[in-house]
């Protein structure tokens, strides 16, 4: 609607200037200067024209010996002409702006293309696109022609989607694998493939392998000698906080120490480390998070031990699961069930959970065993029945066979 109403304005204007131009009397005048103001009232150039209505005489064009026969225009049939070009000109500006950017198609491409190179003023006549634009659709034209010339015609044949599949599998499972192990590999499957190609296909794979296996699986093969620090926090009665640390091994689950206090230091944090490790043990590495209790003081009192602390990485606490699932453990089993009224009250109930812990829990990631390998009871007699053990004031029990009186 917008349009419309522009549209309509310059046409009133138009109209308006049409009518004081006849009225002031410009067409009083004659040949070019009439055009030339009629053509500048509409806003074209009035150089344009200049290609219609000719400069010169035609004598002066052509050599006096020619042969051709010149006819010499009258001054009205120029004007007849220059009005009608103009009136061309108005009708060309009007479908551009209805319609600013025609549609072409590859035959009106391929046509510019090809004028461009049999005639020489192709660009005078070129009005649809710019000559840029031709320029442009040759070497469109130039770079498909090569491509096709360059395709490839032969060659190693492709290798199948199963060999691709296996290469990115065992280049994830074993991230320190190159191309000859994963070809030595094929080839005792009974698949022909290069060294090179495998190499090739190894490149396009961006990481190799996942960070959370390859620390799995140092744990798994370290987890005799490592032991792990943590805190964890306990609300009393009335609101304040009473922190626990404790010290579990990978091995077998098995908590070495822990105590609880109500102001942590790194000072207590070294005598708590003291007494779980009295003199040298089979252990080498602790891993610990990121707790500003565990400061340099703490580090190098490890080291000096001969431990290796190894930190966790930032907001990481799958990298210290062990210490984790013990602390979530402990959590749903008895914390969330009793309050804490000090620090003796929380201290006996760990004592009794950890004794619990050792000798009655059993443990998914132990096959089902406790820390220290609780045996299988057999039923003693055809009489004897299962009876409950009661551990941590009822919250937990223990089951046995007990022969009947």
């Amino acid at each position: 609607m917008k349009r419309i109403v522009m549209f309509a304005k310059r046409y009133v204007v138009a109209a308006v200037c049409l009518f004081f131009a006849m009225t002031l009397g410009i067409f009083h005048f004659k040949g070019r200067g009439r055009i030339a103001k009629i053509a500048a009232l509409f806003g074209y150039d009035p150089t344009e024209l200049k290609l219609i209505i000719p400069s010169v005489e035609p004598s002066e064009a052509l050599p006096a010996d020619s042969s051709v026969e010149v006819l010499e225009p009258k001054a009205a049939d120029g004007n007849v002409s220059a009005l009608e070009v103009l009136a061309l000109r108005q009708q060309v500006a009007v479908l551009k702006r209805k319609r600013p950017r025609p549609a072409l198609k590859s035959f009106d491409r391929l046509f510019w293309t090809m004028l461009r190179h049999l005639w020489s003023r192709w660009s005078d006549v070129l009005v649809i696109v710019k000559p840029e634009t031709v320029i442009s659709w040759h070497g469109n034209g130039f770079r498909l022609y090569w491509r096709w010339r360059s395709r490839q015609r032969g060659g190693r044949p492709k290798i199948t989607e199963e060999i691709r599949g296996l290469i990115r599998r065992w280049a994830e499972e074993n991230a320190v694998w190159g191309s000859p192990r994963i070809h030595g590999e094929l080839l005792k499957l009974g698949f022909i493939v290069s060294e090179r190609t495998v190499a090739r296909y190894l490149r396009r794979i961006r990481r190799r392998g996942d960070g959370s296996k390859r620390w799995l699986a140092f744990l798994q093969n370290h987890r005799e000698v490592i032991v792990a620090f943590d805190f964890f926090t306990v609300p009393t009665l009335t609101f304040p906080l009473l922190y626990g640390l404790f010290v579990i091994e990978h091995g077998r689950r098995r908590i070495l120490h822990f105590n609880i206090t109500r102001h942590p230091s790194a000072e207590w944090v070294v005598q708590q480390r003291r007494e779980t490790f009295p003199e040298a043990g089979p252990y080498r590495y602790v891993i610990l998070d990121r707790d500003s209790k565990f400061d340099a003081t703490v580090m190098t009192f490890l080291k000096a031990t001969g431990l290796k602390p190894k930190r966790t990485s930032i907001q990481s606490p799958w990298q210290n699961g062990t210490a984790e699932r013990w602390v979530g453990s402990c959590r749903r089993e008895i914390l969330d069930h009793i309050i804490a009224l000090n620090e003796r009250h929380l201290l006996r109930l760990l004592r009794e959970y950890v004794s619990y812990y050792h000798q009655d829990r059993i443990h998914d990631s132990l096959e089902k065993d406790t820390p220290p390998k609780r045996g299988a009871e057999q039923k003693p007699a055809a009489t004897a029945k299962v009876t409950s053990m009661p551990r941590l004031g009822g919250l937990h029990h223990r089951y046995g066979w007990r022969e009947a009186a």
